[in-house]
Parts: C-alpha cells; structure tokens; sequence
C-alpha cells in the first residue's frame, strides 16, 4: 500500500537554529511533511555559547538533541547532513552526498559565519565563536595561555601569553572580555605558583566610538565603566589592521598604529551570512544576507523563505515604515514562525498580514553582578539587570533538565567563583612553541 504521507505537500527546513526550530513547531500536526536538516545533531541556545567557551556551562547544558527534542512530532524527519546548493529553479536542495531532495515549500535558516572583512587568514589566530566545535577550542587556547605562561622563566616571555585581546564590542564581546578579566582575578586564583592570573590584561577592541553600539550611548557608557571596573581594557575608535600568532596590529582614528603582543585573540567583530545564500542567485546585501520581501520570500519565489540572520529582512511598523530586523534569536524565532505561517496560509488559499517584528529589547551581561538592559520605554544597569539576564536566559532555555543545570551551576559560580568545566582535551596547537 503507498504512504499515504507521500501525497502531502513537502516542506523542507534548512538549519536548526532558532528560526528553524520554531517554524517547525508551528508545522507540527500540519496536514504536510516536514523534512529538518542540520549538519550537526543538536540545537544550540547561542547566547550562552561564550560560557562553554570561559568554562563556566558544560555542553549539554546548552544544547539539545534535536530528535529527543520533536520526537513527538509525526509529520516531522529530520536529516543530519550538509546542504551545499539549493536549486530554486528544479526545486530542490542539494545535499553534501550529492542527493538531491525535492520540496513544495522551502524555509533556509542556515544562519551565519564568522566574517573578516576579507582578512580570512586572520582565523588561524583569532578565532571566533558560533558553534560548539569553536567553543571547545577556544576553550583550549584561553586556558592553555596561563599553562604555558606558567612554564617560562620571566615577565617578559610570560606577558604574551597574559595579554588577552577580544576584538568586537558588541555582546559577544563584551560579555567575553568580562568573563575573561572575572577568570583571571578570581577564578584561577592562588592556582599557580609561578605567575598571579589576576595580573592578565584583557584588552576589548571596538572600532567605533563605544562598545555595544545597539544600546543607547549612556547605556553604553555605563557598560564600559563596569568592564574598567572590573579590570578590562577598554579601547574604542581602534581598527585592526593586522592579526597574527604573536599578536595585534591597531591603529587609531588619526591614524597612529600600535602593536598590542598577544598569544590569545578572539573574533567578535562582524558575522556573515552562510555561504548557502549565494546559491539562491538572488540579491544579496554587504553582509551577504538574502533580501527578503515583506513575507520573508526570496525575489520571484514565494515557496521559498529566508530567516534569520540569512535575512536582510525588514519589519513593517504600525505608521507604515519599515524597519530592519536585528540579527538577535528573538528576530530569527518570529521570522520563523511567520513563515511556518504563511506556508499553512497559503495551502489553505488566504495569505498572512506582512512580517512585523516585536522588539523585546537588549541586554548583555558584563561581569559578576554587573549587566545593563534596554527595555525600551525602561533601561537600568548593575546588579537588578544581571539578574534580569540570568532569569531570562533561563527561562528561554530548551529543556527543564538544562533550566535547572544551568542555574545550579550559576548558583555555585556565584558563591564559590569557580568553573569546573575547566577540562582541556588536547591542548591548543602551537601551545609548547617559544613565544
């Protein structure tokens, strides 16, 4: 007897991100099939990578098998596997096999890379953060640099290995720039003999005039204030214009170039969208993100959308304007809801109202008791935004097992200053070179 599934409309999902996770919870009972690829087997809550990367979370704290996760979900299949082409014209996607599967309807939320500004080669030395894979191994290095500066003989050949640059002031920067400085004072003290951790400099770069930019500039002051309290080097209106393994070239607003020496460098400074989008052969912007209409749909395609940070999408407001949407998990997970909801629309004949994005505001944590939160109509700062953050990024979570883990180890961070998600497999490579 045929599959009588077969006969439904076939709804392929490319990426398990936030936007791709939620359109398929809105498919869930659809009367479609839904096919969900990913190259890896889990779902990962992004906004708390950087504390797999200092050691503070484990990994399974912040990531959920997808299959466990909508193994309840009949219509759903879901595919580990690499997509490297999609064609819009036969209607297929082009997996990493060379298999080809066709769709009805297509939703990419492939998300993004890391972006150099054409400095590729900048990676080797500065590595960024957007996976599990690069969290473990920038784990290694930051860990690694006081092993080794704790086997030289002097200051001098120790001080690389203690210099620590963060090169991007927005979040991701900040947020690793203070956990960075909180490690060094307090969590590995009175752990060596030979050299103080809490003499580590940790060196925030932001090109721009101050650090998280998309907070109002006394928010943004504030910010910075409570990363110099705390021990962080504060540099804003610095470009980099050079990277290598032994450390960072800068240079100023007037031009004046400096040489910051630096065994440990982490990328922060701008995101790409995935290379996925260039197979579409639709507009792209700077950034390499698709233009998306007021439906998330590609140019010319209205079974294909786009979400995410893949999506140079806008929102429409209630006076009639438009407004880009901020590559943030809250932007990703309406924009995927919204597609799942205009596929079923469109199966039933009728059409969903256009893509309105709802802000729900900012925030970033910049230490131990110490964040700053932008609300909109309401901003504050210090201790009652840390712990705003703390209990939102809890509560948004996937799981109750990893709501609980993850606020039992904050509890015991909190009281003890310790993180015990300090294990290096392997060291990182180029670790026992002279400096």
């Amino acid at each position: 007897m045929a599959d009588p599934h077969v006969a439904l409309p076939h709804v392929v999902i490319v990426g398990c991100g936030f936007g791709g996770l939620e359109a398929t919870k809105v498919l869930d009972g659809a009367p479609v099939r839904v096919t969900l690829i990913d190259r890896s087997n889990h779902h990962l809550f992004q906004p708390l990578l950087y504390q797999v990367a200092t050691a503070g979370l484990s990994a399974p704290s912040i990531a959920s098998p997808i299959r466990h996760m909508r193994r309840h979900q009949r219509n759903l299949t879901v595919l580990m596997a690499d997509v490297d082409a999609i064609d819009v014209q036969a209607r297929e996607v082009v997996l990493g096999d060379g298999q080809r599967l066709r769709y009805d309807h297509l939703i990419v939320a492939a998300g993004a890379t890391h972006s150099y500004f054409g400095n590729d080669q900048w990676q080797a030395h500065a590595p960024g953060l957007k996976t599990l894979a690069d969290a473990f191994q920038l784990r290694a290095r930051l860990l690694s640099a006081f092993e080794r500066a704790e086997t030289l003989p002097d200051a001098p050949s120790r001080e690389p290995w203690l210099n620590f640059v963060v090169i991007g002031g927005g979040p991701t920067g900040v947020e690793m720039a203070g956990t960075l400085a909180e490690i060094a004072r307090h969590t590995l003290r009175d752990e060596f003999r030979r050299i103080d951790p809490g003499r580590a400099q940790v060196l925030l770069v932001e090109g721009s005039d101050r650090v998280l930019a998309a907070f109002k500039p006394a928010q943004s002051a504030q910010a910075q204030a409570q990363l110099e309290r705390i021990g962080v080097v504060v540099r804003t209106g610095c470009r980099v214009v050079g990277i290598d393994e032994a450390g960072v070239d800068l240079q100023t607003a007037d031009g004046t170039r400096e040489r910051i020496a630096s065994r440990t460098k982490v990328w922060a400074a701008g995101v790409a969208a995935s290379p996925l989008a260039r197979t579409l052969g639709v507009p792209l912007d700077r950034a390499g993100r698709v233009v998306v209409d007021e439906q998330m749909n590609i140019p010319g395609h209205p079974e294909v959308y786009v979400v995410g940070d893949m999506a140079a999408a806008t929102s429409l407001e209630k006076d009639g304007s438009r407004k880009p949407v901020p590559g943030v998990s809250p932007g990703a997970k309406q924009a995927g809801r919204h597609a799942a909801r205009q596929i079923l629309a469109r199966l039933q004949g009728r059409s969903e109202p256009p893509f309105r994005y709802r802000d729900y505001g900012n925030l970033a944590t910049i230490g131990r008791k110490a964040a700053v939160a932008d609300l909109g109509t309401v901003q504050f700062s210090g201790f009652s935004a840390w712990l705003f953050w703390l209990f939102v990024h809890v509560y948004f979570l996937i799981g109750f097992r990893n709501r609980v883990r993850v606020f039992a180890d904050w509890a015991w961070a909190y009281f003890t200053f310790q993180r015990h998600a300090r294990i290096v497999v392997e060291p990182r490579p180029g670790a026992r070179d002279d400096a």
